[in-house]
């Protein structure tokens, strides 16, 4: 019974394998190239008649020399003989010409293929919601346009053209064959019958493990990505050796599948080239009994059992075998395509970031207590809010921020947050405190619409935040996260990450603003110092800066500062904050922290418990309550 429950639960683990997956790919690169592609399979197919054919004028040519050694009048067949073998040499030297011109469209078509099939990856990644990436391993997906489109490439490449070379050669051959002897094509047809049967006996073997090795290379890539991130931390505590025996536990898993797949594609190859040689035997027997036997010949020519029957039956025995034994060394291209294109599709088809709102963000002036679109920046922006009656309705963009019973799980079944209620004013600045784990990034992801709340409603400026469209909801927001991100490229265009058509002058100021230029300029080139690793060097205190930078310049009506200055010393902090308050000025601010001095001078304080508003009020307020932030604030709660 264990072994059964073993199998059972292996089966169940297997990836399923998709249908129509190789349609879907064979559609897609006729969708991208249509004309090229036509012409390729036009070039194959000729070809492929053409490698077909020499049995035919093999046999004529043998019919020829027979007559003439029959009748003894040489003289008179030289001249077929020699036509019969120059249209040969003709329709080769076309057949080259063909073949070279079609490759050269097939590397066009292959690699403007995986062009586009990695643009429209990156396209539908961009749309897909944050949860995608905090549900999904990094290094997996990166898998996905490496080795994924890899398998992909020799798939279309190699695979399918030689495939189709396969089933024209054969049918081509079969056609011929039925010409020739009826008898002969039904021993051919056992004999490849056979071939066919131990091929998907034996490729079925190594399809299934192909799929698994697809698989653990994504697993494998994304660990050994993750260890790359993480490697200070692994350094620091010493865990390489443990590290070292993570890796060869899904290594080995990869080195088994590996295995098992190559070790039935490896057997499957000598099985059909000496099935095609024991074939060829066996056809030369017969043919050779029926000659001594005078056997009469069935076959949709009509003509009697010869050496120019047999002798070309042979040759087409030889080719036919070798076209089916050519089906098992394409196997393994032809899984492991499909298992790339399995994974590819499979991120593909990922439902986008859904987006229902209908209200966007303008420019605006107002004129006479009248607010109006405008094409230029104006400083002011506003709500434009189409109505079904066909009005049109502005309202003035203020950063009045409000939350109503809201509650919200990241897994439906486990609840986060629990009836939040919070009021944001224009030019608030409001704390958000307490224990990790407590929900407060969690506020600030509802904020963004990063995840959508399960009940309540969040109104901004009076406007319930689903019926924003979520580009325009998020332009309105800017943002200072924890853990900063900064991308390859200049200091000046990390800073003009938060506004694409900012001038140097403006990115220049929002340095000073938050405090960064004094270590920018004394940068080996200042502003226009490179930098890539996610600013590696730098340090944290510093790329945090770039990034408060980054949120000055965007110049939002809202801010969310998550722990913005958790990375930078107490010296440092006294000369952001000078720049955070004045980049606060008259702004809607939500503020995540730890370091509670941060926040003193906040208009409201949250005080968060497992998910619930515990406090609320001001420093002062809270401070007199003697709760949980006074115990926070005191260092009372670290002595309990």
């Amino acid at each position: 019974m264990g072994n059964i429950s073993e199998k059972e639960e292996l089966k169940k683990r297997r990836p399923p394998m998709q249908k129509g997956v190789v349609g879907r790919v064979i559609k897609m690169v006729f969708k991208f190239y249509p004309v090229r592609t036509t012409l390729i399979l036009v070039g194959i197919i000729f070809n492929a008649a053409v490698s077909s054919i020499p049995s035919v004028f093999m046999q004529r040519i043998i019919g020829i020399i027979e007559s003439a050694w029959q009748s003894g009048d040489w003289a008179s067949v030289s001249g077929d003989v020699f036509s019969n073998v120059l249209t040969l040499g003709a329709l080769y030297v076309l057949s080259l010409a063909t073949a070279v011109l079609f490759n050269l469209m097939a590397a066009v078509v292959t690699q403007g293929t995986l062009m586009k099939l990695r643009e429209k990856l990156f396209n539908n990644m961009q749309k897909l919601p944050i949860k995608y990436f905090d549900t999904n391993n990094h290094g997996d997906i990166m898998s996905v346009y490496t080795n994924d489109i890899d398998a992909i490439r020799q798939m279309i490449s190699q695979s399918i053209p030689q495939l189709l070379v396969t089933l024209i050669v054969s049918l081509t051959i079969i056609s011929i064959m039925l010409t020739f002897s009826l008898w002969l094509t039904l021993v051919v047809l056992a004999g490849v019958a056979l071939m066919l049967f131990l091929t998907a006996k034996i490729g079925g073997g190594s399809a299934k493990f192909f799929v698994k090795q697809q698989k653990a290379i994504g697993k494998v890539e994304g660990y050994i990505e993750e260890i790359m991130n993480g490697q200070k931390v692994v350094k620091v505590f010493c865990h390489e050796e443990e590290c070292k025996e993570a890796f060869d536990k899904i290594n080995d898993q990869l080195y088994h599948d590996s295995r098992k797949a190559n070790a039935y594609s490896n057997i499957l190859g000598p099985i059909m080239n000496n099935m095609g040689n024991v074939l060829y035997v066996i056809v030369a027997l017969v043919g050779g009994l029926f000659l001594l036997s005078g056997t009469g010949n069935v076959s949709l020519s009509g003509a009697a059992f010869s050496i120019s029957i047999v002798v070309p039956f042979l040759n087409m025995t030889k080719q036919f075998a070798g076209n089916v034994g050519q089906v098992s060394f394409q196997i393994n291209s032809v899984v492991m395509g499909i298992a790339g294109a399995q994974r590819i599709f499979e991120l593909m088809d990922q439902k986008p970031e859904t987006d229902e709102g209908y209200v966007t963000l303008v420019n605006a002036k107002e004129e006479n207590g009248v607010i109006s679109e405008c094409e230029e920046r104006t400083g002011m922006w506003a709500w434009k809010h189409p109505h079904e009656n066909g009005t049109v309705t502005y309202t003035k963009l203020t950063g009045d921020v409000r939350l109503f019973d809201v509650d919200f799980g990241y897994d439906k079944n486990k609840t986060v947050l629990h009836n939040v209620t919070i009021y944001a004013e224009p030019g608030q600045k409001v704390a958000f405190v307490g224990a990790t784990g407590a929900g407060k990034t969690t506020i600030t992801n509802l904020i963004n619409r990063f995840y959508d709340i399960a009940d309540g409603k969040i109104r901004y400026d009076g406007i319930n935040i689903n019926k924003i469209k979520k580009d325009d909801l998020r332009r309105s927001l800017g943002i200072v996260l924890q853990d900063t991100n900064l991308f390859t490229g200049t200091v000046m265009d990390n800073i003009r990450y938060g506004k694409l058509d900012a001038t140097d002058e403006e990115c220049i100021s929002a340095a000073k603003l938050a405090g960064a230029d004094d270590f920018i300029t004394r940068l080996p080139e200042g502003y226009n110092t490179s930098l890539a690793g996610n600013g590696a060097n730098l340090s944290q205190g510093q790329r945090q800066l770039l990034a408060i930078a980054r949120a000055a310049v965007a110049d939002p009506p809202v801010m969310i500062l998550d722990e913005a200055t958790s990375s930078i010393d107490t010296r440092t902090e006294a000369i952001v904050q000078r720049g955070m308050d004045a980049l606060m000025h008259g702004r809607t601010v939500f503020v995540i922290a730890h370091r509670l001095s941060t926040v003193k001078n906040s208009d409201v304080i949250m005080v968060l418990e497992q998910g619930r508003i515990i406090e609320r009020g001001d420093h002062d307020k809270l401070i007199a309550e003697k709760g949980q932030y006074y115990r926070l604030y005191t260092g009372a709660f670290e002595l309990e």
